[in-house]
């Protein structure tokens, strides 16, 4: 069991979409201390599970931070619309049936990252793509 899960517990068991700790209150719940980074570094407050590996009990939970104050070392938990996934489930497509495991985990990581890039760029209808910018191509040149 990892020393993070008491979290994940004390979370599902809260019954409030609302959890505001403090990072010592999180370490009472954990019963050990937080690595320093925790006390110094926001991003590992982030929702990005690669970041640290308590995140995923939160995540797991059904929660997401925000209002994280390092000065005061706060952090709020907040319900996530969709709570507790299915096991594996990161709302990307499934591959291709039939694909192999390691295509299947391509896929998987393409999708995430296409997905994460989606809706930031918009490309007018009828716009070539392939077309030089800038300064005139010429061939004779």
């Amino acid at each position: 069991m990892s020393k993070y899960a008491p979290l994940e517990s004390h979370l599902r068991n809260s019954g409030s979409d609302h959890v505001p700790m403090t990072f010592k209150g999180i370490e009472h719940v954990i019963g050990a201390p937080l690595p320093p980074s925790a006390f110094k570094h926001r991003a590992l407050w982030s929702n990005n599970d690669s970041n640290w590996v308590m995140t995923k009990f939160w995540l797991a939970a059904g929660y997401k931070t925000e209002a994280v104050d390092m000065a005061n070392g706060t952090v709020v938990f907040r319900r996530a619309t969709s709570a507790n996934p299915p096991p594996g489930s990161n709302g990307a497509p499934r591959p291709p049936r039939g694909a192999s495991p390691s295509a299947a985990a391509q896929h998987g990581a393409f999708s995430r990252i296409f997905g994460a890039l989606k809706g930031t760029v918009t490309v007018a209808p009828g716009t070539d793509l392939t077309a030089p910018i800038g300064e005139e191509w010429d061939a004779e040149r």
